[in-house]
């Protein structure tokens, strides 16, 4: 029995040497390895495109690989004799130059006359009324501003003309023979110089006129949309008033034995205007003015009065008499803000002056005294005011509700 270290393996069995190939077996079978490999790799699994160059050296001769296709470089165009290539542009063709850029034409004042009238008319509401209102208001101001401007610049085209001459007149005297100094420079300028200075005075004279001529249009047409808004909002506020009165809720908080603070229930809607009218005789500049808490400052509280309706941005700030002042001066509008005025007879005669102050959810009732305002109420003061409350109640023409808390 033969022993298994005496056993001979078999041929090519447990051999270490070269296969029947003749090649070492470790060598052949690495090389039918990466065979195997490469025949398993699809066109489809490639890493790298067929289309992308390969990098030089990157492909042998010989290999089983399909060698790479190199992109054609686009042929050079020379230019024609005689024609001459156009520069890079680094600016699209379509982009308009900034010198060339056309401005907005500015509507005239019959065209948005025209277009806020329509809305007015179009609607029996205050509230859209009043939007195309201060719409107007706004296209007024822009016209007056525009018109401004452009006798400005008249006026400046007119003296630089007028210096332009002087200045060549003088040159032209320096150089010909020195003038007396007290003579004037152009009584030594020659005709032709002359002749243009009046050519262009009169070509000024004639901008200024057609100016003239449209502004007074514009007016004419700003002041008659204007008048027309007013006499609307009017007139719907009487009879929204004789439909249905504004409903008001006073509330009494007694302050010690002899002193009262009065509040009125916030109200909203159209009531503020139907209140302003009702008070004052009058409507007030802005649809939402009892709300309107903004300020120009806000280290300062909100101003009472808008600078419009010829109240100008330095006096939105006045004093306890200078409001009472400017609410009873003639008008049909009132540009207050934030407030309701209410004069209050005495019984010995005259009118004590009574503001509702808009203060959140209710409007305080405060009473002119020396420059300023006072919050706390006497006793005669409250009940005065209360009283004529009362009589525009009994008079059908405010809806109101006391309590006492």
């Amino acid at each position: 029995m033969t022993s298994r270290k005496g056993r001979k393996p078999a041929s090519g069995k447990g051999r270490v040497g070269k296969g029947a190939s003749g090649k070492d077996p470790k060598v052949e079978a690495s090389v039918r390895g990466r065979d195997v490999v490469r025949r398993e790799d699809s066109p489809l699994r490639r890493a790298t495109p067929r289309e992308l160059p390969a990098i030089d050296g990157a492909w042998d001769e010989g290999s089983p690989l399909p060698a790479p296709v190199r992109p054609r470089r686009p042929a050079i165009q020379e230019p024609s004799p005689g024609r001459v290539s156009s520069p890079r542009r680094d600016t699209p063709r379509d982009m308009p130059a900034v010198d060339g850029v056309p401005e907005a034409p500015v509507p005239s004042a019959e065209s948005v006359t025209r277009g806020v009238l329509a809305r007015v008319r179009g609607m029996e509401t205050l509230e859209p009324a009043y939007e195309a209102w201060l719409e107007l208001r706004l296209a007024y101001g822009a016209a007056r501003s525009r018109f401004q401007g452009e006798r400005e610049r008249l006026d400046q085209q007119g003296s630089f003309l007028v210096g332009a001459v002087r200045a060549a007149s003088q040159e032209r005297a320096a150089s010909a023979e020195p003038a007396p100094a007290a003579e004037s420079a152009l009584t030594s300028a020659d005709a032709p110089m002359r002749d243009f200075l009046r050519q262009a005075e009169e070509k000024l004279t004639r901008a200024r006129e057609a100016l003239a001529e449209e502004e007074a249009e514009s007016e004419a047409r700003f002041q008659a949309a204007f008048e027309e808004i007013r006499s609307t909002v009017k007139d719907r506020v009487r009879r929204y008033l004789a439909g249905s009165p504004p409903r008001l809720r006073l509330l009494l908080r007694k302050v010690g034995a002899t002193r009262a603070i009065l509040h009125v229930e916030r109200v909203g809607g159209d009531a503020p205007v139907l209140l302003m009218y009702l008070f004052s005789g009058r409507i007030p500049s802005r649809h939402g003015f009892l709300f309107d808490d903004s300020t120009e400052d806000v280290a300062l509280p909100p101003a009472p009065l808008y600078p419009e309706e010829g109240v100008v941005p330095e006096e939105v700030r006045p004093e306890a008499p200078a409001l009472v002042a400017r609410v009873r001066a003639p008008g049909e509008v009132l540009p207050v803000k934030g407030f309701l005025p209410v004069f209050v007879p005495r019984p010995e005669g005259g009118e004590d002056f009574f503001r509702l102050l808009q203060r959140g959810p209710v409007m305080e009732v405060e009473v002119s005294e020396g420059p300023g305002f006072r919050g706390v109420l006497t006793r005669e003061e409250s009940e005065r005011f209360a009283g004529h409350l009362l009589r525009l109640k009994l008079e059908g023409r405010l809806e109101l509700e006391v309590e006492a808390g």
